[in-house]
């Protein structure tokens, strides 16, 4: 399967318009990364296959890896919002895309007004970073964009991520996942699987990876349910619904199996760039500047022991515990549609 999906992104497809869902479908970008996006080689915005936005706050001077980079939108990107001190690190398999991405290296540190490029490709696997040099305790953020469900090994991937990942750093990536685990000759089928739609995960089966690779809490950061417009492919995975989300793991040892409560609060000082109201942390933590934020125990770590600390006001401590924290519990996370801290979920 990773020779046929090599091929299905090296040769088949030659750009976006050539897949057969609408699994791997852009989000309406924000505002203010607009003009960053304008910036980009049009052939760098041709062959984009991602599902999400992988551009979390807080990204000046931070090195950062990119796992399933293809031509390095998101590189270039990211590239921009690190600044020159900063450095994007992009990995893929896929030889044509790493060659679209290569030979527009220069046209982008002259689009940013960088005295040298802070970018670097590798080609190689997601699952063996190891083989490709790359560091423990290296990287600040992990990025991957609708790549890990194309992974035949997912638990290793994040085992890798974990290796790389300095404590206090995060993994902040988009990908496609279902509402069951799919059947496995559905998972044998090379058109399904490079759509990014029957070698996505079950989502319980993905949290349990996740902590086993020592990411405890895993954190929904926005999800859409995907319609997929085509007959055909639908109605081979039917009843199972997909949706494309954003999740966020940190890497760090303090984290609980479950939101426990210490009554404790942050308040947000509003300066995280472009976040000066609100800072969003995922779903379900919207933190307005200088209110008093009851959050769990997990949550004060996530936010005290990794860049966002000097953004916050912390109080109280771990002396005490009260029980479980009030709203943790293990239903279905994604968004079906309804309504959401005020705002309804789009669908592609």
């Amino acid at each position: 399967m990773r020779d046929e999906v090599r091929e299905y992104y090296g040769q088949t497809l030659q750009s976006s318009d050539d897949l057969q869902t609408n699994a791997c479908c852009d989000q309406i970008p924000p505002d203010w990364l607009k003009p960053v996006l304008a910036q980009l080689h049009d052939e760098v915005i041709t062959r984009y296959y991602g599902c999400g936005l992988v551009a979390p706050q807080q990204l000046e001077g931070m090195r950062i890896l990119d796992l399933g980079c293809g031509s390095g939108r998101d590189v270039y990107v990211l590239s921009a919002l690190v600044g020159e001190q900063g450095e994007v690190v992009g990995v893929d398999m896929t030889v044509e895309q790493l060659e679209v991405a290569e030979r527009h290296k220069d046209y982008h540190r002259q689009q940013f007004g960088h005295a040298s490029s802070n970018v670097s490709f590798r080609q190689g696997y997601i699952e063996q970073l190891d083989a490709l040099g790359l560091p423990d305790d290296y990287f600040d953020i992990v990025v991957s964009n609708c790549v890990i469900n194309l992974s035949p090994d997912k638990a290793q991937v994040l085992r890798e991520v974990h290796r790389v990942l300095k404590p206090g750093g995060e993994m902040y990536f988009s990908d496609v996942y279902a509402d069951r685990r799919i059947p496995e000759p559905l998972m044998q089928d090379p058109v399904l699987y490079g759509e990014c739609l029957s070698g996505a995960l079950y989502w319980n089966d993905f949290l349990n990876l996740a902590k086993t690779a020592g990411f405890g809490d895993p954190r929904l950061v926005e999800d859409r349910p995907i319609t997929i417009e085509n007959p055909a492919i639908a109605g081979k995975l039917a009843p199972a619904r997909f949706y494309s989300a954003t999740w966020r793991l940190f890497k760090l040892d303090q984290l609980e199996p479950a939101c426990e409560d210490y009554g404790q609060a942050v308040i947000y000082r509003g300066t995280v760039a472009r976040s000066p109201q609100v800072f969003h942390l995922d779903a379900h933590h919207q933190i307005e500047r200088g209110k008093v934020f009851p959050v769990c125990g997990n949550t004060w770590h996530m936010l005290k022991a990794t860049r966002f600390a000097e953004h916050f006001e912390f109080v109280g401590n771990f002396d005490t515990h009260y029980g479980i924290f009030e709203g943790c519990g293990t239903a279905l996370p994604f968004n079906d549609g309804a309504q959401r801290d005020g705002a309804a979920a789009a669908c592609c």
